[in-house]
C-alpha cells in the first residue's frame, strides 16, 4: 500500500498497532501531550503531503479529551497538505444519548434514570401526556378538554402551523402554559448532540468516517461526509460458531426492543430460535419497569445480543429474567464494552456466565478485574476496510464476510 500513513491516538494504540499489523505496515510517528494546563498537544513527526491519512481514535476512556485530540489530529494533517483524511472511531462517542427523554406519547422514556423521571415529573407538576390532555386539534390551536385538572380550561395558540409543532413532546416550546401552571408546564428537553459532533468532524477536515455497530443507524444522515458503519455480526456468528458447544440447540435473546433487529440477524445466519425481551415504565413517575420475556428459554442456553454494556444493568437485569424463566447457561455477546462505573461488579454478581466483548474499546483492565470477560478480535475488519477504501473496492463484502 502507497502513499497512505495510518496515526493513532491515545485512546486505543493496541488496536492501532493490530490494524497496523493486518496491513504491513507502520503506525505514523506523532507526539501527543498535555500542556501543563491540560490543553492538547500534537505534533506530526512525518510529511503526510498528498497522502491518504487514517487516523484511529476510539471514543472510550477520557471520552471528551480523546475526541478534541481526535479533531486535533484531523485539523493538523489537513493543514500540512494531507491529500484525505479519514476518522477511524471504533466505538463512537456521543451516539446514543436520546434527543429528548419524553416518547412520542409524553410519558418519559425508558432509559431515564428513576431519579431522573421523578425530577421531570415535578417539573410538569405531575400533569398528564400530551396525548392524555389534548381534545380537538386544529391547523392553528389546540382546544383543552374541560375535565382536566387545571385552573380553568384555556386555548392554546401554537407558534407554528406545522404537525411537528403539535407535539409538546417535540417542540416543549410552542406552546404557553401561562402564568396559572405552578411550574410553568416547563418540560426537560435535551440537546441534539449528534448534529453537533458531526459538524465538528467535519469543520476539522474530516473526509470520510469509519465506525462500527453504531447505537443508532440514522446517526450517519447527520453527516455531509462518507459513513462506512460496518458491522459485528459475521464475527459474533464466528465465534458462536466456534466457542459456545452445541450452540444450535441454543436461543438468541435480544435484551430490550431496540436491538431486536440485530439479534435476529446473527439469529437467522445461525438457524437458531430467537427470543425478545420487552420492557415497559407502567407510570411516567414510576422507578419499576415491567420485563416480559417473547420467546421459550426453560431448560435452553441463551445467548444476549447487544451493541453497547455501559453501566450493564439491562443486560444483568435481563439475565436474572432468562434464568427465572428456566435458562441453564448465558452468555452475553458485545460490540463495545464500555463498563463504566460499578459494571464490573454488577456482571460477577450477576447468573451470567460469560460476557463475550470486541476489542473496540480496551480490554485489559476490564479482562483483570473480572474472570467472566472474553475478548474477540475486530482489527481484521478495520484494517481490510482500510484497504478496500484505499484501493477504492467495496466494503459490502465485511458486511457477511470475516476478513482473514
Amino acid at each position: 500500500m502507497r502513499d497512505i500513513s495510518i496515526f493513532s491516538g491515545t485512546s486505543h494504540p493496541a488496536l492501532a498497532e493490530k490494524i497496523c499489523q493486518k496491513l504491513g505496515i507502520p503506525v505514523s510517528r506523532c507526539k501527543l501531550s498535555k500542556f501543563s494546563n491540560q490543553e492538547t498537544n500534537v505534533e506530526i513527526s512525518e510529511s503526510v503531503r498528498d497522502t491518504d491519512v487514517y487516523i484511529i481514535q476510539s471514543g472510550c476512556g477520557h471520552v471528551n479529551d480523546n475526541f478534541m485530540e481526535l479533531l486535533i489530529m484531523i485539523a493538523a494533517c489537513r493543514t500540512a497538505s494531507a491529500r484525505k483524511v479519514t476518522a477511524v472511531i471504533p466505538c463512537f462517542p456521543y451516539a446514543r444519548q436520546p434527543e429528548t427523554p419524553y416518547k412520542r406519547s409524553g410519558g418519559i422514556s425508558a432509559r431515564v434514570s428513576p431519579g431522573d423521571a421523578e425530577r421531570l415529573s415535578s417539573m410538569t407538576g405531575g400533569h398528564a401526556p400530551l396525548s392524555e390532555i389534548v381534545g380537538t386539534v386544529h391547523k392553528d390551536e389546540i382546544v383543552v378538554d374541560h375535565d382536566l385538572s387545571y385552573s380553568s380550561p384555556q386555548l392554546f395558540q401554537t407558534r407554528s402551523s406545522s404537525v411537528q409543532s403539535l407535539d409538546y413532546s417535540l417542540n416543549p416550546a410552542a406552546f404557553d402554559w401561562g402564568s396559572s401552571s405552578t411550574n410553568g408546564g416547563y418540560k426537560h428537553w435535551t440537546v441534539r448532540s449528534g448534529t453537533l459532533i458531526a459538524n465538528l468532524l467535519v469543520a476539522a477536515g474530516a473526509d470520510h468516517i469509519i465506525t462500527m455497530d453504531l447505537h443508532d443507524p440514522q446517526f450517519q444522515g447527520f453527516f455531509d461526509i462518507p459513513v462506512d458503519n460496518l458491522v459485528s455480526q459475521p464475527l459474533v456468528v464466528k465465534y458462536i460458531k466456534e466457542h459456545i458447544p452445541d450452540y444450535r440447540s441454543a436461543v438468541i435473546v435480544s435484551p430490550d426492543a431496540g436491538g431486536a433487529k440485530r439479534a435476529t440477524i446473527v439469529a437467522d445466519k445461525l438457524g437458531m430460535d430467537f427470543a425478545l425481551i420487552h420492557k415497559e415504565r407502567r407510570h411516567a413517575a414510576s422507578s419499576a419497569t415491567d420485563m416480559m420475556l417473547v420467546g421459550d428459554v426453560k431448560d435452553k442456553v441463551c445467548i444476549l445480543i447487544d451493541d453497547i454494556a455501559d453501566t450493564s444493568y439491562t443486560m444483568t437485569k435481563a439475565a436474572a429474567l432468562l434464568v427465572e424463566k428456566g435458562a441453564t447457561k448465558i452468555y452475553a455477546v458485545i460490540t463495545h464494552g464500555i463498563m463504566s462505573g460499578n459494571a464490573i461488579s454488577r456482571i460477577q454478581e450477576s447468573p451470567i456466565d460469560e460476557v463475550i466483548v470486541s476489542n473496540t474499546v480496551p480490554q485489559a483492565t476490564h479482562m483483570e478485574q473480572s474472570s467472566k470477560i472474553r475478548e474477540f478480535d475486530v482489527a481484521a475488519i478495520f484494517a481490510e476496510a482500510i484497504r478496500r477504501i484505499h484501493n477504492g473496492e467495496s466494503v459490502s463484502f465485511l458486511f457477511e464476510q470475516v476478513p482473514y
